[in-house]
């Protein structure tokens, strides 16, 4: 059977539908993935984001931060398969989204149970008391940016090297796993681990996996459906089908 076909048929009669995303979603949206010929860490040193060096390095770490997350990443704006995932959910098809990306894309496009996996860079923390900020350009106009309250020294809220997924994440996915019929993959290579058992972990427990990619990655072995395609692309053609 022609795989999109198939992928429509298991949207249509799945109830609970659980998306998994990685950076590859957000590509097209002028987002450059981490890793890979392109990715961002075959042009940057990736130590800036390793914990230790920011506690040691803040100013440092802050200012390839600001650059890169806040001034480049901060113009991003959904694409169609953002919009595609929430469609999803509003039709009472798509349960959750599991993300890798920190960008909050899936959001802005109308996605409203968002598990971010790895934090989300639109929110700052304080490194001494843990009060929390929303970003805006004027709080990292001096950098390091500080806590109004202690003058501890204020970190996104995303995991750097070296930090653990948030406990909070886990049970979230566990709960969404459990729940869900189907895992939509798209845009991740499945090679950042622990987020990369997630996909294994929903066929262990009985879900059916559609995986969108432009290639074959090491979540394609457990995918019932492969779909060698770039995330808008797919999502264009799937919801032409499904008649969203």
């Amino acid at each position: 059977m022609d795989a999109i076909i198939k992928a429509t048929e298991l949207i249509k009669n799945s109830k609970n539908i659980v998306a998994f995303t990685g950076a590859g979603i957000s590509v097209e949206s002028g987002i450059p993935p981490f890793r890979g010929e392109n990715g961002l860490w075959s042009k940057f040193d990736p130590s800036f984001l390793e914990l230790s060096f920011f506690y040691s390095n803040p100013e440092e770490s802050w200012r390839l931060i600001k650059d890169i997350f806040y001034e480049y990443f901060g113009k991003a704006k959904p694409n169609k398969a953002h919009y595609f995932l929430a469609k999803l959910e509003k039709i009472g098809k798509l349960i959750g989204v599991i993300t890798q990306n920190i960008d909050n894309l899936h959001q802005e496009a109308g996605s409203t149970n968002v598990v971010e996996y790895h934090g989300n860079s639109k929110y700052l923390v304080c490194t001494k008391c843990g009060e929390k900020y929303n970003f805006t350009p004027e709080r990292i106009e001096k950098i390091p940016p500080l806590c109004e309250k202690c003058k501890g020294v204020l970190k996104p809220d995303f995991i750097f090297f070296g930090e653990g997924i948030p406990v909070e994440a886990i049970r979230k996915t566990e709960e969404l796993l459990e729940k869900g019929d189907l895992l939509i993959v798209i845009g991740t290579t499945g090679e950042v681990y622990p987020a990369g058992l997630i996909p294994i972990e929903a066929k262990n427990r009985g879900m059916f996996v559609i995986e969108i990619n432009p290639d074959v990655s090491k979540v394609t072995p457990y995918a019932d459906v492969f779909l060698k395609m770039k995330a808008t692309e797919a999502a264009e053609t799937l919801e032409h089908r499904l008649g969203l």
